[in-house]
């Protein structure tokens, strides 16, 4: 096997940890959209509101799109739906060995990591707010971007072991 384990074991926890996160986060928006008194549990205090955030006009489509396609864009949709998209597409090409799989990974996260840069900005210097699961959520990112890139060396080592080996025959 190319791929250790642990690597497997880690990566569903952490999309598992994520989808929570992004499921609870769509939640929250869509319950303070329907009730503006909803109180969430991730609003600590005035300086810590994650309902806030998530309501702002960053929290759809990473602000971005309403602006580029109109504010009726099938791609303006909440920031959590693009997040569990991505949770998703990790847990499931993890499961794969493929070349291909492992690029695509490495490729989706640094995407996400580009994204989370993107939001980190705007949470704390436009919103100057903190979102205790929006940062939790780019630590994620981090560590998926680091194992995805773990995980195309030890797909390359067993090439490179395997190549070697059909060479000798």
């Amino acid at each position: 096997m190319a791929v250790p384990g642990w690597e497997r074991a880690a990566r569903l926890l952490l999309c598992a940890a994520g989808l929570a996160l992004s499921v609870y986060a769509f939640h929250v928006e869509t319950s303070k959209e329907r009730d503006a008194s909803y109180q969430a549990m991730c609003d600590i205090n005035e300086a810590i509101s994650c309902s806030r955030v998530f309501t702002s006009r960053w929290g759809r489509g990473f602000g971005l799109v309403a602006g580029l396609l109109g504010p009726h864009s099938t791609f303006n949709q909440p920031n959590s739906i693009f997040g569990i998209a991505f949770y998703l597409l990790q847990i499931l090409l993890g499961f794969s060995n493929s070349g291909l799989a492992a690029i695509t990974l490495l490729g989706s996260s640094v995407v996400s990591i580009a994204g989370s840069l993107y939001l980190a900005y705007i949470l704390f210097f436009v919103l100057h707010d903190f979102c205790v699961i929006c940062v939790t959520t780019y630590v994620l990112n981090f560590a998926l971007l680091f194992l995805n890139y773990k995980r195309l060396g030890y797909l390359n080592q067993s090439w490179q072991h395997h190549k070697a080996k059909a060479k000798k025959k």
